[in-house]
């Protein structure tokens, strides 16, 4: 994808889910509602505007479009691999509200299958150890210093 600025898989993943309808429709598809009415009244979303982010989630390999009724035709819409490697970010997201936005406690928590709440943690996937913003920098790949 072509982006002005610096080149990024941020602003290039952005590009597909960066709106805020596409990333409530995907809530609400990893939460198990897969038919586009119950998708638009969750979310608050208008028709005509769902209907564009849910197409450009399944031009972009995010969701499957699949027929369940055929008389009238309706449709319902699966997560793929894809999608299901965006729940990090969203439980993220909804994380991130949960502690700098929101007034109170959240309205939704999710438990683990092990039967507790659920909190995500970002590790180094090499040694464990806890990410923050200091000590983390970025290196531009194929550039030598």
């Amino acid at each position: 994808m072509a982006t002005r600025g610096r080149e990024c898989s941020i602003a290039d993943a952005l590009e597909v889910v960066g709106e805020r309808w596409s990333l409530l429709a995907l809530r609400e598809i990893m939460l198990g509602e897969r038919r586009f009415n119950q998708i638009a009244e969750n979310t608050g979303a208008s028709r005509d505007i769902l209907a564009a982010r849910l197409r450009k989630l399944v031009e972009a390999g995010v969701l499957e479009k699949r027929q369940y009724e055929d008389h009238p035709p309706r449709f319902e819409y699966l997560p793929t691999e894809s999608a299901k490697a965006l729940q990090p970010v969203l439980l993220g997201l909804m994380q991130w509200g949960d502690r700098f936005i929101r007034q109170g406690p959240p309205p939704t928590v999710y438990e683990h299958e092990c039967g507790e709440e659920l909190h995500l943690k970002s590790v180094c996937a090499h040694c464990g150890e806890p990410i923050a913003s200091t000590g983390l920098h970025a290196v531009r790949l194929g550039v030598v210093r």
